[in-house]
C-alpha cells in the first residue's frame, strides 16, 4: 500500500500490510485506491481491516503487478531456470525425490516480520535438519528473490553467508536464487504471490510451500504465522511415507 502519513505510528511510504480478514483482498487488484483501518498493537504488530475499494481507474497502471493463481496438492510448478549464490543454473526437478521447501524473498527487504523473518525462520529449520544426516539428505531449501535486477549470485551468496553462519557448506543444502523477470512471474502467479516494485521496495504477500518428493505440491503456509516446527514435522512425514 502506498499510503499517507499514519500520524503516531508511520510516515507516507509505500510497504506491504497483512491482512487478517482474506476476504477483505478477493476484489483488490494492483492500482485499486482503497480505504482501511490499521489495526497497531502494544507489540507492534499491525495488520489492516475494513478494506474497501474507493477507485479502480488506476487497474494495470502499476509495472510489474502480478495477479495469484494459487497451486493446489497434487499439482505441478513451473521448472523454470533459476541461478543460485555460485552462479550455477538450477531447475526445481532436479530435485525430487527430496522434499522442498520454497519461500520468496528479496535482501534488501526493510521489514522485519517479512523477508528477514521468513529467513530466519528457515535458517532454524536448516539447522535442526542438519542435526541428522539422514533428514537433511532428503530434504531442500530453495529461497527466491523477487528482486532478480539487484539480487545477482555475488549479493545472494553473501545475503545466504548470513543466514548460514557464515558457513558456506551449507549451501549444499540451501540455495538462494534468482531468475528472469519474465519466469518469476510465471513461479509468483502459480504459487499466489502477488508483488509490485515501487521507490526500491518491493510490497508482496509471503507464501512457504513445500513439494513433496514426487516434486508436486505437498503443503502451503500462506504469511508468516508458521512456525519451523510445524513444517519439519510435515517435510519429516512426506519424506518417512516415501520411504
Amino acid at each position: 500500500v502506498d499510503h499517507e502519513a499514519i500520524p503516531g505510528f508511520m510516515a507516507a511510504m509505500a510497504m506491504p500490510y497483512p491482512v487478517r480478514d482474506p476476504s477483505g483482498l478477493d476484489a483488490v487488484e494492483p492500482g485499486d485506491k482503497i480505504t482501511a483501518d490499521v489495526v497497531v498493537m502494544s507489540n507492534r504488530s499491525y495488520w489492516l481491516e475494513h478494506v474497501v475499494i474507493t477507485d479502480k481507474s488506476g487497474r494495470g497502471s502499476i509495472p510489474g503487478a502480478t495477479q495469484a493463481n494459487t497451486l493446489h496438492a497434487g499439482d505441478h510448478v513451473p521448472d523454470v531456470a533459476l541461478v543460485n549464490q555460485d552462479g550455477k543454473t538450477l531447475h526445481i526437478s532436479q530435485f525430487k525425490g527430496k522434499a522442498v521447501l520454497i519461500t520468496f524473498i528479496y535482501t534488501r527487504c526493510p521489514f522485519p516480520d517479512y523477508c528477514p523473518l521468513m529467513s530466519s525462520e528457515f535458517a532454524t529449520i536448516h539447522r535442526e535438519l542438519a542435526k541428522n544426516p539422514g533428514e537433511y539428505s532428503r530434504t531442500h531449501l530453495l529461497s527466491v528473490s523477487l528482486d532478480p535486477s539487484y539480487d545477482k549470485p555475488p549479493v545472494l551468496r553473501k545475503y545466504g553467508l548470513g543466514c548460514l553462519n557464515d558457513d558456506a557448506k551449507g549451501f549444499a543444502q540451501w540455495d538462494f536464487v534468482s531468475t528472469t523477470p519474465g519466469d518469476l512471474k510465471k513461479l509468483a502467479k502459480a504459487f499466489g504471490l502477488s508483488y509490485f516494485e515501487k521507490d526500491n521496495v518491493i510490497s508482496h504477500n509471503l507464501d512457504t510451500i513445500l513439494l513433496g518428493p514426487n516434486g508436486t505440491v505437498a503443503e502451503t503456509w500462506p504469511g508468516n504465522d508458521w512456525k519451523p516446527p510445524e513444517i519439519l514435522e510435515a517435510m519429516r512425514q512426506i519424506t518417512s511415507e516415501k520411504e
